[in-house]
């Protein structure tokens, strides 16, 4: 796997990773470091920028389309990255419930 997935430079997502992969909480050790590694070679194959060479990266071309399920760490960190950068963003209200209603406000008797 030597040839596989070369890249020169490090991959960081700053938008949504700002301080690291290892250090937001989504990944293990093991994923922030391929990620890190890998993780440019990974964005252009799957973006079709860059033609798979060996066997593992057409195997992982194969995964990103959807045509095979991951096998390899590899695959499996690149994927659970997607699906955490995909993923809708939750928000929190400053409020903690519903708003209050009066309802005697809105309430009109129809026998008067």
């Amino acid at each position: 796997m030597a040839e596989s997935f070369v890249s020169q430079q490090r991959f960081f997502d700053n938008k949504n990773y700002p301080r690291g992969f290892s250090r937001h909480g989504d990944f293990t050790i093991k994923e922030a470091q391929i990620l890190e590694k890998y993780g440019c070679a990974f964005r252009d194959l799957d973006a079709e920028t860059r033609k798979p060479v060996t066997a593992d990266e057409k195997s992982f071309v194969a995964v990103c389309k959807g045509k095979k399920d991951p096998s390899t760490d590899l695959e499996k960190a690149w994927l659970k990255y997607l699906s955490r950068i995909n993923k809708p963003k939750r928000f929190h209200t400053l409020s903690g419930g519903k708003p209050q209603v009066d309802v005697n406000d809105d309430f009109v008797d129809s026998d008067d």
